[in-house]
């Protein structure tokens, strides 16, 4: 495949994953937002700044920092490269270059999904309703990910569409883990501790997996547990890594060797690892290692793979 191709394949669900991880995180937050008002509701409200790191440009083109604001700002505004919209419109023109690659069904999914973005944008989010939206925006990802696995061959253009899927997914899970230990280290009301680790187990669709799992309330190592070091946990920083490997296995190439080691290295640490070792230290600390070990695996993938010889 020509490394061309490979990159518009692997960026097109990178973009497509970080849609729908910018909607999770958005639905989070505004969540918190309708908690009483207090004085940590402004930290709550910072958490898509955080994770992308825009906070000086949404203080460039608005005026205060609310819920309404926010919600502009990264699901319609393309002035924001973490947008939602900015994130449809990147995936639309990876898939549009790389066509012949895609079955029809795969390519209708994107392309819809592009159509309708432009006309909410018209309309704005308060038109088609909060919530409305934000489940709009996991269903076309679901849509994408299933038309993907139901008719695309099991060739090098599904496991590089996987690859951009998975090392996202990973990424951003890593990132919400660390922000919101953050916030729960600086507030120590339990009532709301509760309410904030709920929320995040709705943002990674996992708490019906941690009601199943744990027969226990509702706790901060336990949630760590699930998210980092489960295999059966979709959304995990394990089960996405061990994914990772498999996809690197089945591309193979005599140039694979560093990503190969780099992905086998991270998943036996985090297959071997247990939950003592991450506490002790420390949740934020294990998600920054994480977040760089990710990272250069990304730019291990990008070397070998996606930059053209």
């Amino acid at each position: 495949m020509l490394s061309r191709t490979a990159s518009e394949l692997y960026w097109m669900a990178r973009y497509l994953e970080r849609a729908e991880s910018i909607a999770r995180v958005l639905d989070v937050t505004y969540k918190l937002s309708l908690m009483p008002i207090r004085s940590q509701q402004n930290e709550d409200l910072t958490l898509p700044l955080n994770l992308t790191g825009t906070h000086q440009l949404f203080e460039e083109h608005y005026p205060r920092l609310n819920m309404a604001n926010l919600l502009n700002f990264f699901a319609l505004d393309p002035r924001n490269p973490s947008s939602i919209y900015s994130c449809f419109e990147v995936a639309w023109n990876n898939a549009h270059a790389v066509r012949g690659s895609l079955s029809s069904e795969v390519w209708e999914s994107i392309n819809a999904t592009w159509i309708e973005m432009k006309l909410m944008r018209s309309k704005g989010v308060a038109k088609v309703g909060t919530d409305a939206f934000f489940d709009w925006v996991k269903e076309r990802a679901h849509l994408f990910r299933g038309a993907m696995f139901g008719t695309l061959l099991r060739n090098d253009a599904l496991c590089f569409i996987r690859l951009g899927t998975l090392i996202e997914r990973a990424y951003a899970t890593a990132q919400l883990l660390g922000v919101k230990d953050q916030q729960l280290d600086a507030d120590s009301d339990p009532v709301r501790e509760y309410y904030r680790l709920d929320t995040l187990l709705r943002a990674v669709s996992a708490r019906e997996a941690y009601h199943s799992l744990y027969k226990h309330p509702v706790s901060r190592e336990t949630v760590a547990e699930l998210l980092v070091l489960r295999n059966d946990m979709p959304r995990s920083l394990r089960a996405c890594v061990g994914d990772v490997v498999q996809q690197l296995e089945r591309i193979g190439g005599q140039r694979a060797n560093v990503p190969r080691r780099l992905a086998h290295t991270l998943n036996v640490e985090l297959r071997f690892s247990t939950l003592d070792e991450v506490l002790e230290l420390g949740l934020q600390a294990y998600m920054m290692q994480f977040q760089a070990k990710i990272n250069a695996l990304a730019e291990s993938i990008n070397h070998t793979y996606l930059e053209a010889l």
